[in-house]
């Protein structure tokens, strides 16, 4: 089964293999990177961990969901020490190089001609949040910051590290259809402008710009519109590409109430 597993993962690598090729952009691992990590996961690691990285009770690597770990400076640290606790090996000998490498396969989840972003610091990352980065001026994360956009406290458990970073950088191609806002013109012309959270065949109702709770009625209005543009600026134009791996590192963090 093992050699089986092996020559999955070895058939894997041929079909996707090409030509290393740079990142796609900062905050990302190189291709070579990936490549190598596919096949050091292969050769050490799929017995234990399955060819899907889900075998360990806990523990699914292709997904990114881990026991205790959240950046890729934790996942270096259990490289090198192992988890004794629950029979898994230091590999004290691997490379700088290596060590990137299975950690760029596993931000890849599993696709050795994908990409894979890097996931910085989550403590970093809060300070950035709520200082550097502005997000508490619209978002709430962890019991800070304002209502006016989505409320990001359980992000963590279902967007990936790709998905985040995506939206962080082009947050307008990639704004989810139900965090659009809305542009809603009342028959005595006044404009109510904020984030539906709820909306059925007669009513709509709003958190506008004030954070104020707003029912409107449709039959009271002279316009509704959904704003397919988004408020959120690209993130590159405030922070640097380490500290937007420290923010996707937060954002992985947050869970939600236990």
């Amino acid at each position: 089964m093992k050699n089986l597993c092996r020559a999955a993962i070895a058939a894997a690598i041929l079909a996707f293999g090409s030509p290393a090729v740079a990142q796609d952009h900062p905050g990302q691992y190189d291709r070579a990177d990936i490549e190598l990590g596919a096949r050091l996961y292969g050769a050490q690691c799929v017995g234990c961990h399955g060819p899907m990285g889900d075998q360990i009770a806990g523990v699914d690597l292709r997904r990114g969901q881990f026991k205790t770990a959240i950046s890729d400076d934790d996942l270096t640290r259990v490289l090198a020490t192992g988890r004794p606790d629950a029979g898994m090996p230091a590999f004290a000998t691997f490379q700088p190089r290596e060590v990137t490498g299975v950690i760029a396969f596993i931000r890849a989840g599993f696709e050795a001609g994908g990409s894979a972003v890097k996931v910085g610091d989550p403590g970093r990352g809060r300070t950035l949040f709520t200082g550097k980065g502005g997000c508490v001026a619209c978002h709430r994360a962890d019991g800070t910051g304002a209502r006016t956009a989505p409320d990001l406290s359980g992000i963590g458990t279902v967007r990936s590290a790709g998905a985040l970073q995506r939206i962080l950088l082009d947050p307008a191609t990639n704004l989810m259809p139900a965090n659009r806002g809305v542009r809603a013109v009342t028959r005595d012309g006044k404009t109510v402008r904020g984030r539906r959270l709820n909306e059925d065949t007669y009513t709509v109702q709003l958190i506008d710009d004030q954070e104020r709770l707003v029912s409107l009625v449709k039959a009271d209005l002279r316009s509704l519109e959904i704003v397919s543009t988004s408020a959120m600026q690209p993130a590159s134009k405030t922070l640097e590409a380490a500290e937007i791996a420290d923010v996707i590192a937060y954002l992985l963090s947050l869970k939600g109430a236990p």
